[in-house]
Formats: C-alpha cells, structure tokens, sequence
C-alpha cells in the first residue's frame, strides 16, 4: 500500500503521513480530531455550510444550473407549459371514491361530515374530465412532433399528479418526452411517473423553478387549479402585461370554472387593469380548441415554432422564435 502513495523518485511526501506517534504520542488523537472538524470538510461536501445564509446566492445558481445544463444536454429548445391542480384524479379513480362516499353515507344518511365528503367526491368526479382533456393535450402535443427525439416542443409541467401527470401521460403515450419541475417540500412527495428520467428535475426555491417555466415557454396553458396555479397563471399574465417578458399565447382550459373564479371583466371595468389586457390570454373549452389556439398564435406571427436549429445554433432564451 506504501509503494502507492510513491512520488515519481520513489520517495514518499513530508504530508502524506501523519506525524508519528513515536515523536509526540499525543499526535494521532489530535489529527483525528481535526480530520473531524467541520471546518476541514471540502466546501463542496460540507452540506451544513452550503446551507448557510452567507452561502444561499451559491445555492440558488446551483438550483439553476443544474436544471439549464440537463436541458441543454437534452437539447430542449421551446415547451408547452401546463399548469393544473394535483387534486384532480383520473375518472376510475374519481368514480371509486364517489362510490365509497356513497356507500358511507347510505349506512349513516344523517351524518353531516359524510354528507359533505360525498358532495366533494361528486365534484371531483366532475373534474376529472379535466385530466382526460389534459392527457388528450398533451398527446397533441407530442404527435406535432416528428418522433421520440424531436425535442423542438416538449410538454413542460411541474411534476407532480393531477393535471401535471395527465399533460406528461399524454406525451408519454406517444413516446415523446415530458419535463416534469418538481419542488421539494417539507411533506413527502413524488414525481408522476411519466416524466421523462433525464428531464426530471427537483428545484429547492420557487423563484428558480419558476424562470424555467418561462425561459422557453412558447405557450401557457393553465387548466383548473387552486393556489399554486394561480400563482403561477398570474406572476405569467403579469410578466407580460408589464412587457418584462415577450408574448405567449396564454390559454385557461374549462370555460365554467375560469368565467366562475375569476371575473376578469370586473378587474377591467374598476380600472384595475386595462381593456386591451384581457387579450393577454384566451379562455377555451378544451385541449382541441387551445391547441388550434396556440398553433394559429404562432403561424400569424411567423415565429417558425417547429424551426429546425443549425448545429451549434441556439433559440435566444425567453424569445419567441
């Protein structure tokens, strides 16, 4: 093992050996004390000091870095983001919990909290038209494409169930890619299994995760969704609205729902936002009418969407092409 650690001349460097106990027999419990120091850890393998504030700038280059680089590596050059509630289940699994809450409420009609869970489970039943119409959109937009590795357009979601595992599903069942954001929080969470492995990402910092949203968004589709999709619809809405980033046909899919949760005809007529902002976006029926939407936005602009890009060329980051 000695010969090993040998320099060119066979000898051995003053460092590679610790002070011999036989000249201090105090020195081989003192080096293993510092060996255990948290200060002497590489930067790069000591976790408790890029946790650190001082180090939090560190962090979120880090944070995205790591999602730019495994793109880049992918060649992804424009996406379809799609945005949704996680709540929303598939229909057999929205019928199976209707049917359990009925069942519940038959052995026990006068309970009220049985009553109030079965009227959920109804309307969940409901929406779950929703994940049939975000699978069939993602589907459309995957057969736009020319195979498996035309990564030109790819659905782009935030990685978790829902309308966010329809929209890869969809994909997914064409053989297409799917980009799935994932966010880490404090509770146990997983990825929907239709994102593609080497376009799953996992962001610590919502700010991050959010600029990789826009930074080759060529289209925005929201479908029915609860906080998390309002914060992300309108932080879009009013990027563009404020010009900071370029137009994007932005699409809300389910025509009852959007017209019931927001009156965006009232923000207009108090003033708090211009007539001419409610073009911003387009409230559709389903993915058939969004798609037709988003591909007539681009052909009248000319913006060359399924553009073919020279080797070595790029499209310029958060421009419409």
């Amino acid at each position: 093992m000695q010969n090993k650690h040998k320099n060119e001349e066979g000898y051995h460097l003053p460092w590679e050996h610790p002070k011999p106990t036989s000249e201090d027999p105090n020195a081989k419990k003192l080096i293993e004390k510092l060996m255990h120091s948290p200060t002497y850890r590489m930067a790069e393998e000591d976790p408790d000091f890029l946790k650190l504030d001082a180090t939090r700038g560190v962090r979120l280059e880090l944070d995205y870095l790591k999602a730019q680089l495994g793109m880049e590596a992918e060649n992804v050059q424009h996406t379809i983001v799609v945005f949704g509630s996680a709540r929303i289940r598939e229909r057999k699994t929205a019928l199976e919990k209707f049917q359990a809450a009925e069942d519940a409420v038959k052995r026990d009609p006068d309970n009220g909290q049985l009553l109030a869970q079965l009227r959920h489970a109804e309307r969940m039943l409901e929406m779950s038209t929703y994940y049939d119409d975000a699978r069939h959109f993602g589907r459309l937009v995957a057969q736009a494409g020319t195979g498996p590795e035309d990564n030109r357009v790819i659905v782009m979601t935030g990685g978790g169930p829902g309308i966010m595992e329809a929209a890869c599903r969809g994909a997914h069942d064409e053989g297409a890619k799917a980009i799935g954001l994932n966010i880490h929080l404090p509770h146990e969470q997983y990825p929907n299994p239709y994102i593609s492995p080497e376009l799953c990402f996992q962001f610590h910092y919502f700010a991050i995760r959010k600029l990789h949203f826009m930074l080759r968004a060529q289209a925005l589709v929201a479908y029915p969704g609860g906080f998390g999709t309002f914060d992300e619809l309108f932080e879009v809405l009013t990027l563009i609205q404020t010009r900071k980033n370029p137009a994007i046909p932005v699409v809300l899919v389910g025509r009852r729902y959007w017209e019931r949760v927001v009156d965006f005809e009232v923000l207009a007529d108090e003033g708090m936002i211009a007539p001419e902002d409610l073009k911003i976006f387009k409230i559709v029926e389903n993915a058939e009418e969004a798609w037709k939407h988003i591909l007539a936005w681009h052909t009248q602009r000319k913006t060359h969407f399924y553009r073919v890009y020279a080797e070595g060329e790029q499209p310029k980051r958060g421009k419409v092409h």
